[in-house]
């Protein structure tokens, strides 16, 4: 684990340097990235938003939310939303970098995304989902998610267009999440996908 923590911290964006926001931020937030090692693959975890949020209702995303005054930083909003929505505990984690940040169009969020490992073997470990915000945890591997990038129609708030998204597990995942899972598969080789636990 200290060898991919290593060889992912040397591809990521230095963590100090993305944990406060920005003078032109609206709505500063941030989103925890979650990746572990199971039976030789890499894999994430997403969230499915509950479909009555007023918010990205029903919408794929990572944890995360925006800052709130308790946070001493960005970085502490990812790993206390993660905590609140899936029960992600921060001694089982270890935040190896961050990706550069992406905005949302219709709620002003500047997400700053921070990529972290996760300790132990996932099949011991059972997610406590927000039963607030959570319909669902998702865990699919980075290759399963690296093959389903291809062009798709959303309908939103009365709209209808095209665009990128990735598509799994009869899920749509577009927007903001697909934009950062966009950065991290560019950051991460796909030799990286698979590797010898």
């Amino acid at each position: 684990m200290d060898t991919l923590a290593r060889a992912l911290n040397g591809l990521l964006l230095d963590v100090t340097s993305h944990s406060e926001p920005q003078v032109d931020e609206q709505v500063p937030a941030a989103v925890l990235v979650p990746l572990y090692l199971h039976d030789g693959e890499l894999r994430m975890v997403l969230i499915e938003r509950r479909a009555d949020l007023r918010r990205h209702a029903g919408e794929i995303a990572f944890p995360g939310g925006r800052l709130e005054s308790q946070d001493s930083n960005l970085q502490e909003t990812a790993l206390r939303e993660a905590e609140e929505e899936i029960g992600l505990k921060r001694a089982d984690l270890t935040v190896v970098g961050a990706l550069k940040r992406t905005s949302t169009f219709a709620t002003n969020y500047s997400i700053h995304p921070f990529v972290a490992l996760l300790e132990g073997e996932p099949s011991t470990r059972a997610w406590s989902a927000s039963e607030h915000e959570v319909a669902a945890v998702l865990e699919p591997s980075l290759a399963e998610v690296r093959a389903a990038r291809g062009p798709t129609t959303v309908e939103r708030r009365g709209f209808v267009f095209e665009t990128n998204a990735y598509l799994f597990d009869g899920q749509v995942v577009w927007g903001a999440t697909a934009r950062i899972i966009e950065d991290l598969l560019g950051c991460i080789p796909p030799a990286l996908d698979r590797l010898s636990g």
